[in-house]
């Protein structure tokens, strides 16, 4: 028995398929949306319809834009000899928040991976070393995460600057602010010894 009207239960798929979103999630959403006037749910299906129009890989950094470069690189004011490399535009979004960095940036589009079929040629490896040799950079800061993807990207990243003339540092790992060292695990603590710094 249908319980739903056809579109009700096609918008509840449809939500589904958001990443984070369960049927209960996806049902709620849907309600809210059958309950909002109709000039907010246009605005929402606009919204949607103009970021799939708009947006577009800036052909610099390889962030997200819907002009000719994104902010980052159109920012004067940001060291050009700075270029920290992250995985994606989320790890680009969290280091803005941290508000720590004032370089520039190089989104690989994802992490090596060859259980996936993902290996460097894959990724923007090649627009990377293409940057750093046209010269400028002083400093390449890798900031992948660390799983054994963004620790095979960073190897390999730090074994294919090492014959640049540029310096190749890694983001420091260890223990969250506000953390317990005694939750924390083997790996971790390693990391946190490895990255220590005087005081």
């Amino acid at each position: 028995m249908r319980v739903y009207p056809r579109p009700l239960a096609r918008l509840i798929e449809e939500l589904e398929k958001l990443p984070g979103i369960g049927p209960k999630t996806a049902q709620r959403l849907a309600l809210y949306l059958l309950q909002a006037s109709h000039e907010d749910a246009a605005a929402l299906s606009d919204a949607i319809l103009k970021v799939k129009e708009l947006i577009r890989t800036c052909p610099i950094c390889f962030s997200l834009t819907d002009d000719e470069r994104c902010a980052v690189c159109a920012d004067p004011a940001r060291d050009e000899r700075l270029l920290c490399v992250v995985a994606d535009i989320r790890d680009l979004l969290a280091m803005e928040r941290a508000s720590g960095y004032r370089g520039r940036y190089h989104v690989l589009q994802g992490l090596i991976s060859p259980m996936d079929g993902i290996g460097p040629d894959s990724l923007r490896v090649r627009e990377l070393l293409e940057r750093v040799g046209a010269g400028g950079i002083a400093e390449v800061i890798i900031a992948t995460s660390p799983t054994v993807e963004g620790e095979a990207t960073a190897s390999y990243l730090a074994d294919t600057l090492k014959s640049m003339p540029v310096k190749v540092s890694r983001i420091a790992l260890g223990l969250p602010v506000g953390g317990e060292l005694d939750y924390a695990d083997d790996v971790t603590i390693t990391r946190a010894l490895e990255g220590r710094r005087e005081m």
